[in-house]
C-alpha cells in the first residue's frame, strides 16, 4: 500500500511516472521508423534488423517477472531510479553502436533496465488513488502509453532525416533526467526487505522457455525451420523448460508466480487476451514503416507522418473510454475495440502499390481507435476481482504477456512475410510468357526482357515488389481473422462488482 507521503504527492509522482512510461513507449516507435536506415548503417538483412526490436522486447519480457521481486526486496523507489538511470544510459550506448551485435546487446540492456517501468508505475498509480478514481487514472496512464505512438513516428522521421538515426536514442536523455528527478524528489522510500523466497527454478525455466522460443522464431526463416537441427534443439529446449515451469508453479511451496493468479477467471482471460493483442495488433507498428519505405518509396519523415494518425486514434479512444465504461460496461467496450480493429485490418488487406497515403492514415486512425478501446477495459477487468495483495504480481504477468506477444508476433510476421514473398514471387514469375501479348503490352520497355532494350533485373525487381505487396495483404487478412477469434474470450470475463456510494468518512480515509 502507498504511504501518506506518496498520496500527498500523487500529482508530481503521476507526472514522473508518465514521463518514464512515455520514454519507454517513445523509444520503440521512434526506432520503428528508423529501422530501414539502421539496416544499411549496421549492414543487416531485413530479418536481422528486426532483432533491434525483438531483443528489446524479449529482454523486457524476461526481466519483467523479476522486477516485482526486486521491487519488494530493495523498494519501489530505488527500483524506479535504477530502471530510469539504466534505461537512459543504455539509450546513449544504442546511439553510439557501430554494428548489429553491439546494437542488439545494448538494446537487451535497455530492455532489462526498462522492464519494471510500466508494471510498477501502474501499480503505484493504483495504490495512490482511491478506488472510485481508478477508471480515470487508468485512462490517464494509458494516455502516457499512447503518446509515444502519436509523436514518435513523426519525431523519429524528422530526427532521422535531419540528424541521424542515432539521435532517436539520444532523445531519451532529457526525458530520463526529468523522470529521475521527479521520482527522487517526491516518492517515499519504502525500505524494501519484503521479498518472499525466490523461486530460482521457476524463474530459470521461464527465462529458458522465452529465450529458446524467441530464438526459434527468429532463426527459423534462415534455417529452413524444422529442416534444421538447430530449430529442433530450440523447440525441444523450449517445450521442456515450459513443462518444468508449469510443474514447478503447480507443486512448489513458494512458486515464482502466486497460484491465486491462475484461479482468477478475469485475470487469466485478460492476460491471454493481452498476449494475442500484442501479437496481432502491436506488431503492425513494426511492419508498416518498412512497408512504406521499402515498397512505396516513402522517406523516414513521410512514413512518420503517415503513422501518426494511429496514435491520434488511440488518444481519441482513451478520451472516450472513461465515459463509455460506466455507461455500457467494460466488456462491450472491448467488443467495440475488437470490431473496429478487425475492420481496419480488413481494409489494410486491400492495400496496393498505387495507393496514396490516405488509406494508410485512415486505417491507422481506425486501428489506433480500436486498440485504444482495449487498454483501459482490459486493465479494469483484469483487476476487478483480483485481491489487492496480488496487484504487483498481476501487473507484472500482464505486462510480460503483452511484451512476449509483441516480440513473438513481430518475429512470426516477418518470417511469414519472407516466406509468402518467395511463394508469391514464384507464382508471378511462372505466369510470365513472352508470347502473351496482353502481358507484353502492359510492361514498360525497360522491364520487357523480350525486347532489345529490356532488362531482366528490372522486371525481377518489379515482380519482387508485387510479390511483397501480396505477402503484406495476406498477413493483414490473417491478422483480421485472428483478432476476430479473440471474441469468445469476452464471455469468460465477469463485469466488475458494482461500486457502492462511499460515506464522507470513507472518502476522506481513501484520499
Amino acid at each position: 500500500m502507498a504511504s501518506q507521503v506518496d498520496i500527498d504527492n500523487r500529482f508530481p509522482i503521476t507526472g514522473a511516472l508518465m514521463l518514464a512510461t512515455l520514454m519507454n513507449t517513445l523509444d520503440s516507435t521512434i526506432a520503428n521508423v528508423a529501422l530501414p536506415h539502421m539496416q544499411g548503417s549496421l549492414s543487416a538483412s531485413q530479418d536481422q534488423i528486426t532483432w533491434v526490436l525483438t531483443s528489446y522486447i524479449i529482454a523486457t519480457a524476461i526481466m519483467t517477472p523479476l522486477s516485482g521481486w526486486l521491487s519488494l526486496k530493495i523498494g519501489r523507489k530505488p527500483m524506479f531510479l535504477a530502471s530510469i538511470a539504466g534505461f537512459t544510459v543504455a539509450s546513449m550506448l544504442c546511439g553510439v553502436a557501430q554494428n548489429l551485435p553491439e546494437m542488439v546487446i545494448f538494446r537487451l540492456i535497455q530492455g532489462i533496465a526498462g522492464a519494471s517501468m510500466m508494471p510498477l508505475s501502474q501499480t503505484v498509480m493504483l495504490d495512490i488513488y482511491p478506488q472510485r478514481q481508478i477508471p480515470q487514472v487508468m485512462s490517464i496512464w494509458s494516455a502516457a502509453v499512447i503518446m509515444g505512438p502519436i509523436i514518435g513516428p513523426a519525431l523519429g522521421g524528422w530526427i532521422t532525416e535531419s540528424l541521424s538515426w542515432r539521435w532517436v536514442f539520444f532523445i531519451n536523455l532529457p526525458v530520463g533526467i526529468l523522470a529521475f528527478a521527479g521520482c527522487w524528489l517526491f516518492m517515499s522510500h519504502d525500505g524494501g526487505g519484503k521479498e518472499r523466497p525466490f523461486d530460482f527454478l521457476g524463474f530459470g525455466s521461464l527465462v529458458t522457455f522465452v529465450c529458446s522460443f524467441q530464438l526459434m522464431t527468429d532463426r527459423g526463416p534462415s534455417q529452413d525451420w524444422f529442416g534444421s537441427r538447430e530449430i529442433w534443439i530450440d523447440a525441444i529446449i523450449a517445450a521442456g523448460a515450459f513443462w518444468i515451469f508449469i510443474v514447478q508453479t503447480v507443486t512448489a511451496k513458494q512458486p515464482f508466480f502466486h497460484r491465486d493468479l491462475a484461479k482468477d477467471r478475469n485475470f487469466v482471460a485478460c492476460t491471454v487476451f493481452g498476449l494475442f493483442v500484442g501479437a496481432l495488433l502491436f506488431s503492425t507498428t513494426a511492419l508498416l514503416p518498412t512497408f512504406m519505405q521499402n515498397l512505396l518509396g516513402y522517406s523516414a519523415l513521410q512514413s512518420g507522418y503517415a503513422s501518426m494518425p494511429r496514435g491520434v486514434g488511440s488518444l481519441c479512444a482513451f478520451l472516450c473510454v472513461p465515459y463509455l465504461i460506466p455507461r455500457i460496461g467494460a466488456r462491450r467496450v472491448l467488443a467495440m475495440g475488437l470490431v473496429v480493429a478487425v475492420i481496419a485490418l480488413y481494409q489494410m488487406a486491400h492495400f496496393d502499390l498505387s495507393m496514396t497515403a490516405m488509406p494508410i492514415m485512415t486505417t491507422g486512425i481506425l486501428q489506433g481507435f480500436g486498440v485504444g478501446l482495449l487498454f483501459a477495459p482490459l486493465n479494469t477487468l483484469a483487476y476487478a476481482t483480483l485481491s489487492p495483495i496480488h496487484r504487483t504480481e498481476g501487473t507484472i504477468v500482464n505486462t510480460m504477456a503483452r511484451s512476449l506477444g509483441s516480440s513473438l508476433g513481430i518475429s512470426m510476421i516477418i518470417a511469414t512475410l519472407t516466406s509468402n514473398t518467395v511463394v508469391a514471387h514464384a507464382a508471378l514469375s511462372s505466369r510470365f510468357n513472352c508470347g502473351d501479348p496482353v502481358l507484353i503490352a502492359g510492361l514498360p520497355a525497360a522491364m520487357n526482357p523480350c525486347s532489345a532494350t529490356g532488362s531482366l533485373e528490372a522486371l525481377n525487381g518489379e515482380v519482387t515488389r508485387q510479390a511483397a505487396m501480396l505477402a503484406y495483404d495476406s498477413i493483414f487478412a490473417w491478422m483480421a481473422v485472428g483478432t476476430l477469434l479473440l471474441a469468445p474470450l469476452l464471455l469468460l470475463m465477469r463485469p466488475p462488482p458494482p461500486m457502492r456510494t462511499l460515506s464522507h468518512e470513507e472518502m476522506a480515509a481513501a484520499d
